[in-house]
Order: C-alpha cells, then sequence, then structure tokens
C-alpha cells in the first residue's frame, strides 16, 4: 500500500521479529493488528472510517453477514474516491485552462508594452547636430 498505511494486515496475533510497529484496531467488532510505520493516529482514523462506514451500511440492510456489509461498505467508499478524483480533475482542468488564458493575455501584454517602450525610445531622442 502506497500511502504508508501497512505493509500487512493481521487479524488476531503478530509475528515476532517485526520492525514495523503494531497498531491494534477494532473494526466492525472485529480486532486487527496492522503492521505499519505509518502514522498511528491516522491508521486509527481510517480504521474508525470503514468501521462507521459498514455499520451505517448495516444499519440500512437486513443482511448481517459481515463480508457483505465489508463489501457493501467497500463498493460506497469507492464511488466516494472515484466521484472526488473525478471532480479533481475536472478542477485541475479549469485550472489549467484558466492559467494558459493569463498565460496568454499576459504574453499580449508584455509585447504591447514592448512595442510602446521601442516607439516612445525612438521618437522622444533629441540630438543636437
Amino acid at each position: 500500500m502506497s500511502s504508508g498505511i501497512g505493509r500487512m494486515i493481521n487479524k488476531g496475533s503478530m509475528e515476532a521479529g517485526t520492525s514495523s510497529p503494531t497498531i491494534r484496531v477494532e473494526i466492525y467488532n472485529q480486532t486487527y493488528n496492522i503492521r505499519s510505520d505509518g502514522d498511528t493516529e491516522y491508521i486509527i482514523q481510517l480504521a474508525e472510517f470503514v468501521d462507521s462506514r459498514m455499520r451505517e451500511i448495516s444499519s440500512g440492510t437486513l443482511t448481517v453477514d459481515s463480508l457483505k456489509v465489508a463489501i457493501l461498505a467497500a463498493l460506497h467508499i469507492a464511488d466516494e474516491l472515484h466521484r472526488l478524483k473525478n471532480m479533481h480533475e475536472q478542477a485541475d482542468s479549469q485550472l489549467a485552462a484558466r492559467s494558459a488564458e493569463c498565460a496568454e493575455m499576459l504574453d499580449k501584454l508584455l509585447k504591447v508594452r514592448t512595442t510602446v517602450e521601442s516607439e516612445q525610445g525612438g521618437a522622444g531622442k533629441l540630438s543636437l547636430g
């Protein structure tokens, strides 16, 4: 997992001799020990988020199967992730378009300024001869 969430998640006990610290979390009435070199508080927050989503899903469905609840919660979280990614991509493209417009306007302004300065420079010089 690329964000430092953890190298391995084990339910139950951990093997001895691991270099990463172990974080104990509870998700949907199950305890998990997570080995991670990431931020402990962040991992606890993630576990709490998953737990709350699973509880939210289970309260709205008739199923008591924790695997089905976990899959439904994962689908809801994946949907939210993809919607946010799409919004982020749209915002990025709008920002890129506005940035290009600003750069174009700045280029035009600089060209006008250079033209005005060169015209003033040539017409404004006096010489005695």
